[in-house]
This record gives C-alpha cells, structure tokens and sequence, in this order.
C-alpha cells in the first residue's frame, strides 16, 4: 500500500490530488491550517491521517511529521501543495510582513516537508517528492513579486533535490499550473484587480487572453499531473517543472 503525505490537503488543489489516491487505495496523511476544511476531510475520510499544521512552523510541522512516522511507517511520495497568493501590489507598496510571509508559507513549509521525506526515502532507495511551484515560477509577474518569488525558489529547490537524490532512487518534480478555478484565485483576482485599479472581470479577460488554449485549469488537471508523475509511465521524469497551464504566452 502506497504512504502518501500531503500538505495543506484538506481543500483546493491539495484535497483533489489526495482523493484520488485515497480512491487508489493508497494510506494518506495531511496536514491543513483550516480547521472547517480538517474538519470535513475527517467525516469524509476518517481512516487518514489530518492534523492541524502551520507549514511555517517547524514544531507544528515536527509534530505533523511524528504522526505520519507512526500512522505510516515511512513515506513514498510527498507532496507539498501549500502556499498563499501573497499581496498584489507595486515593489514599492509592498509590506515587508506580507513579503516575508509568502516566501515563509511556500518556502520554509515546503523545506521542512522535503527534509523530513528526504531521510525516509534515501533509506529505502526510493520515493517520489512533487512540489507546486507555478506559471509565475518561469516568468515575471507584474504586482506579484513575492509570489513569483517564492515559486521561483520552489523551480530551483526542485532541480537541485533531483540532483542531491536522484542517485538513491528518488525523483523530484515540480508542477506548475496556470490559473486554477476556485475560491484562492477568486481572491487573487480580487487583490490584482484592486491593485491596478481595473473591474475583476478585466483580469479575468487577461488570464484566459495569456494562454493559448483560451482556458482556465482545473484542480483536477493538476491532480491527474500528479498521479501521471506516479505511474509506470512518469517513472524516469525527474527534475522538471511541468506547466500545467494551457500554454501561457504571456503574463502582463
């Protein structure tokens, strides 16, 4: 039976991604900050593993990781999913705490998380980790720096963790998905559109404008990404940062 730890996996792109290897059979463990999300996830799936965890804190995350060391014995694929949007603002009008915060949630939680599997996968010689960077990790992103910023970390940790493991077995991925539908880019829409000054449905416009399939994704495309990287037919990708986006042209 496959262990699968997930982060921040009680809603959005997370929550899909473990409901499909919960449906495969496979033993689950998550971590979520929200605990109406938490809660609904355990009526749901009362034999996994939910905890409550702040990915930015490592005595959250220490406790999280003590669970899963006895609810799962051991770990075969990580994934770290969790992040935040970050402020949508001009360099110049950016709050340093805000800046900081978003680099924490995604980068500092998704160390921990990779450090954590990184000793249980070397001493079995396998494993597969898939971090979530995104489209704003392979361009700039006016407004968003922070955001980009720490996604950009996330394309650079996951090229260099498939450099450090590959020799024991272990593959390194990161996905990176376009405009995802749901209420987290409701929200970014929100920010952005207040930041350049525009009606939401401008911005709208403009993402579906930027890619060429004249579409927005779905949480469910970046969960079939995922299980795609954990069959027999992703079995040497390693590395790579996977647009999962309907081919971006460009972001203004």
């Amino acid at each position: 039976m496959k262990r699968v730890v997930v982060t921040a996996g009680a809603a959005g792109i997370g929550l899909r991604i473990v409901q499909a290897y919960l449906a495969a059979g496979a033993k689950v463990a998550i971590c979520d900050l929200d605990v109406a999300a938490l809660d609904a996830f355990r009526a749901a799936h009362p034999d996994a593993l939910a905890m409550q965890a702040d990915v930015t804190s490592q005595a959250d995350m220490d406790a999280f990781f003590a669970a899963c060391d006895e609810h799962l014995g051991g770990v075969d694929v990580m994934i770290s999913t969790a992040g935040i949007g970050g402020p949508a603002a001009l360099i110049e009008d950016l709050d340093y705490a805000d800046w900081k915060a978003t680099l924490s949630t995604t980068l500092d939680g998704t160390f921990l998380s990779t450090r954590w599997a990184a000793k249980h996968m070397r001493a079995q010689k396998s494993g597969l980790i898939v971090l979530l960077s995104s489209t704003a990790g392979l361009f700039g992103y006016p407004y968003r720096s922070a955001y980009a910023t720490a996604k950009w970390g996330i394309v650079g940790l996951t090229k260099t963790l498939a450099m450090e493991m590959g020799g024991d077995g272990i593959r390194v991925n990161c996905i990176c998905p376009g405009a995802v539908e749901g209420d987290r880019m409701d929200r970014v829409v929100a920010n952005e559109a207040r930041a350049r000054g525009v009606d939401e449905q401008v911005v709208r416009d403009d993402y579906v404008s930027a890619v060429s399939l004249k579409t927005w994704v779905t949480a469910d495309d970046i969960a079939n990404m995922v299980h795609f990287l954990d069959s027999p037919a992703g079995v040497k990708i390693s590395g790579q940062a996977l647009s999962v986006d309907g081919h971006t042209e460009s972001i203004s």
